[in-house]
């Protein structure tokens, strides 16, 4: 039997450090080497010179150690505290943001940026294990429906920033210097400098839940990993989940590999020809506020009247936006704010939609195996980022940007009929009177 602590174990913790101390930052530091890895890298590459069908290829496969983070999760969960993972994995991303930016002015920049990647996602990927294992432990399931909107739009503020602050900064870097190697290796030192002071503030105020602990089963690894894996898969509704968690972002998956590309591209490609800070800008102002307008609205309602109440709503809010790409590449409007608001719009309906698909995860994964079991809800939401994005470069190649974006509308069908069709007990993430 696992040692788990009651709740009211992790209300009392929590109370001991106030949520808005470390929830906010915990998941910004959750998100900024997933945005390294996965979306600045796209426009880096992209500035250095390597094909939109190469960077799509290669970026993608850097999903996979968010695929197969499931098979070391028990691994996590009997060993040590998942305060300790959180904080040791932390440091790991500072050195590995340190040895990329080292390998970004050499020859085989391409190369070697990869791998340090590559070692950057998989201590990424071990730290979205414990974090959410700890988020899990240091609250109650209604706290955690509370806080969901405000932890999602937080992680999703690394990725603002990540594709539009630190762009800003890149693109300053480029203009000044003119030297667009250096300009990238000086961001992401920076971004290395920023992400150690996430490590030592976490290691100093991250609780210490009565709950976090290695979790006692009385079997050897390989059991554990057996068991955890084989009641997940008999978890009710398992078909149902495994569809919903694998298509809901399904045109997203193809959509965040080409979207810098398009608009960085010059006008005569069908691109909307925006310089580097441009594009930082856009997303780094415009793109945060609204996105984080619509994590918070998202959470409250669905705090307030349940997820099964809000899903239709915020389904339609994750995928009507995308029409927002399809009137950029069809217009290629001038006007720089209008491109900016066009943006907001998508960015706050993905913030609002996005909460579902998180708050589903959390109601899937609920039960003893919950860390474990979560990490298996994320991996197969990462292969279903990764095999989409794929093809997503080679097909915006072939087809043109006006095409790509109709057929990213069309993508999204698939998710959006599993999604209505999805069933939720009406109390979950609701307050419970009494």
């Amino acid at each position: 039997m696992e040692t788990i602590q009651p709740e009211a174990a992790a209300q009392g913790a929590t109370a001991r450090r106030n949520p808005w101390l470390w929830v906010p930052s915990l998941y910004f530091a959750q998100g900024v080497p997933y945005v390294i890895v996965m979306t600045m890298s796209v426009t880096m590459y992209k500035r250095l010179g390597i094909s939109n069908t190469d960077i799509a290829y290669y970026t993608s496969w850097l999903y996979l150690p968010w695929v197969i983070k499931p098979l070391w999760s028990p691994f996590v969960d009997i060993t040590r505290t998942k305060r300790f993972w959180t904080v040791s994995m932390q440091f790991v991303v500072a050195a590995a943001l340190l040895l990329a930016a080292a390998a970004v002015p050499t020859a085989l920049f391409f190369k070697a940026t990869l791998a340090v990647f590559w070692v950057m996602a998989f201590a990424s990927a071990t730290h979205d294990i414990a974090a959410d294992g700890f988020y899990m432990l240091s609250m109650s399931k209604h706290e955690q429906t509370l806080w969901v909107g405000l932890r999602s739009t937080f992680y999703r503020a690394a990725m603002i920033a990540g594709s539009g602050l630190l762009l800003v900064l890149a693109g300053t870097l480029e203009n000044r210097t003119g030297r667009i190697a250096f300009a990238w290796s000086i961001t992401l030192l920076v971004t290395a400098g920023m992400f150690l002071c996430f490590s030592f503030w976490h290691a100093f105020i991250l609780p210490r839940p009565a709950a976090d602990g290695p979790v006692a089963t009385g079997r050897d690894l390989m059991g554990e990993f057996g068991a955890t894996l084989s009641s997940f898969f008999r978890k009710p509704g398992i078909g149902m989940a495994l569809a919903f968690m694998l298509l809901y972002r399904f045109d997203e998956a193809q959509l965040g590999k080409v979207f810098s590309p398009f608009l960085l591209d010059a006008r005569a490609k069908g691109g909307l020809g925006l310089t580097t800070a441009q594009l930082g800008l856009a997303y780094g102002t415009f793109g945060i506020a609204a996105l984080t307008c619509g994590g918070l609205l998202g959470g409250f309602l669905a705090a307030k009247y349940g997820l099964q109440r809000m899903l239709p709503f915020m389904v339609c809010s994750m995928y009507l936006p995308k029409l927002a790409f399809v009137f950029l590449s069809q217009t290629q409007p001038e006007n720089f704010l209008t491109v900016c608001g066009t943006i907001a719009v998508e960015q706050f309906g993905y913030g609002f939609g996005f909460t579902a698909y998180m708050l589903y995860l959390l109601y899937f994964a609920d039960g003893p195996h919950r860390t474990a079991h979560y990490a298996i809800c994320t991996g197969f939401m990462a292969l279903g980022m990764m095999i989409p994005g794929l093809w997503a470069g080679w097909l915006a190649d072939h087809i043109g940007y006006k095409h790509f974006f109709v057929w990213v509308i069309c993508a999204a069908l698939p998710g959006f009929i599993l999604a209505m069709r999805l069933r939720v007990d009406p109390s979950f993430g609701k307050r419970q009177s009494g």
